[in-house]
């Protein structure tokens, strides 16, 4: 039976980490939160993700103070993250005593939701997650990421949601961070997965290929409870589709949001200028705001699309962009098809620049493909060929458990390197994930609470693809 569909609203999150990098500053969204706070959204996406990375990388800004400060602003909605399961928000896997503690500061610091994936589809990583957040009393949204392969369809991401479901999910995520996912099917996977699974479904998207609202409207009429929106300056091309154009779709009709349009046009208004500074300043790129029908072709996602630019940059050839767009399905496969997210997403990248820049595939081997091939990120969704084991690895021995089941508890060790700086419990976090980066933001905290002369500290920062 047709009922009222629910929003996230990702413009604190998702939609700025699309366009600008995460870009956005705790000063520009502070006074926007009371006004998204009304509306009635189902959540409001406002950390996680990259936003940590950010903050401490670029903005020298506590990730930590950023979300309290958020929270004490929205009363009503709950605050949702992006959490990568073992990864947490970093690039590795982490022990289970920093998962554990990592989701408990998050929720005591006001996370209400997590929505956590894993990069494989890999249930073993996500399990130390859901049951750090099941003890915090926090809502488990587990993911199925999406995509497109040989091996993956509708039957295997059915499965696969009800396996989250018996595992404690709250609610489940379908996540197509690519934008693969197309109307028709968007329709049969909700159906799908709405016959064997009780707990509400969402629906993840991005509109690079285009396909975003229409899909949403065939997932809608297939019963999805909610889907993830972003406010209309900063939606669309590799953003989630407009908020304000899905709830003008949807007036009148059974699946009505109830939101005020007013008010949404309101809080458009606040963004827009904000949209100009970034447009100005370059961060946002026009090639990202278009639609790049090379998503269906290659399943790449748009991220991944602007970080394999900028890899290709880097050498000076950039002529090779297409045979690099190529290859990616190529190494994909090799890999045993994983889906295109971080880290796989990065990972599968940076080996397909590596095979077409040295005119020899696997001539150089990335650390990190090496580690998917070793069995470092979890099991890949179809066994890896032998003879490409043997090609990448040689005889090493492969990890077939739990990778994490291979990491002695690491937290009392990063307190003690890190004691120096703590001045508070969460500071122990962000240097577990960023390390050095962490250290240089807890050099610069100093240095502004003891104003200290900042050219005194070393200002050097480093790139990173976020």
């Amino acid at each position: 039976m047709a009922k009222p569909v629910k929003i996230t609203e990702t413009v604190l999150r998702d939609a700025h980490q699309s366009l600008i990098a995460t870009r956005m500053t705790t000063d520009e969204i502070l006074p926007i939160v009371e006004k998204l706070d009304s509306v009635g959204y189902h959540s409001l996406e406002a950390w996680g993700g990259a936003t940590f990375d950010s903050c401490l990388r670029f903005l020298n800004e506590d990730p930590w103070e950023r979300l309290r400060k958020i929270k004490d602003k929205a009363k009503n909605t709950p605050l949702q993250m992006l959490f990568r399961g073992q990864n947490i928000l970093g690039y590795r896997h982490y022990a289970d005593d920093v998962v554990e503690y990592f989701v408990q500061k998050s929720i005591a610091n006001g996370i209400d939701i997590l929505r956590i994936f894993d990069a494989l589809n890999d249930v073993r990583n996500l399990e130390c997650a859901i049951n750090a957040c099941k003890k915090e009393k926090g809502h488990v949204q587990a993911t199925v990421c999406y995509t497109i392969s040989p091996v993956h369809n509708i039957e295997s991401f059915t499965k696969l949601a009800k396996q989250l479901e018996d595992m404690g999910a709250d609610s489940i995520c379908i996540k197509d961070m690519a934008g693969l996912l197309l109307p028709y099917t968007a329709y049969d996977l909700v159906k799908s997965i709405k016959e064997v699974v009780k707990v509400p479904i969402q629906l993840h998207t991005h509109y690079t290929s285009g396909e975003a609202s229409m899909t949403y409207l065939k997932a809608i009429e297939a019963g999805v409870d909610v889907v993830d929106c972003a406010m209309s300056p900063l939606s669309m091309g590799t953003s989630q589709p407009p908020t304000e154009s899905l709830v003008a779709a949807l007036q009148g009709t059974p699946y009505d949001t109830g939101y005020d349009l007013n008010k949404l046009t309101d809080i458009a208004a606040y963004f827009r200028p904000l949209r100009e500074k970034y447009l100005e300043s370059g961060l946002m790129n026009t090639k990202v705001m278009g639609v790049d029908v090379n998503t269906l072709l290659y399943q790449v996602p748009g991220g991944m699309l602007s970080n394999l630019v900028s890899q290709l940059k880097q050498q000076g050839k950039e002529d090779k962009y297409e045979e690099v767009l190529q290859e990616v399905p190529r190494v994909r496969e090799d890999l045993g098809f994983p889906p295109l997210v971080t880290p796989s997403s990065q990972i599968v990248g940076t080996q397909a620049v590596l095979n077409v820049i040295m005119g020899e595939r696997y001539k150089m081997i990335s650390k990190e493909t090496k580690g998917i091939v070793r069995g470092e990120y979890g099991k890949t969704p179809v066994d890896i060929a032998p003879e490409m084991v043997k090609k990448i690895i040689g005889d090493e021995k492969r990890i077939t458990c739990r990778p994490a089941d291979k990491l002695e508890p690491e937290l009392d060790k990063l307190r003690k390197e890190c004691a120096e700086w703590i001045e508070q419990e969460e500071d122990v976090l962000s240097y577990a994930l960023f390390g050095q980066v962490a250290e240089k933001f807890f050099e610069q905290r100093r240095a502004a609470k003891y104003k200290i002369d900042p050219d005194l500290v070393d200002m050097d920062e480093k790139t990173h693809p976020i």
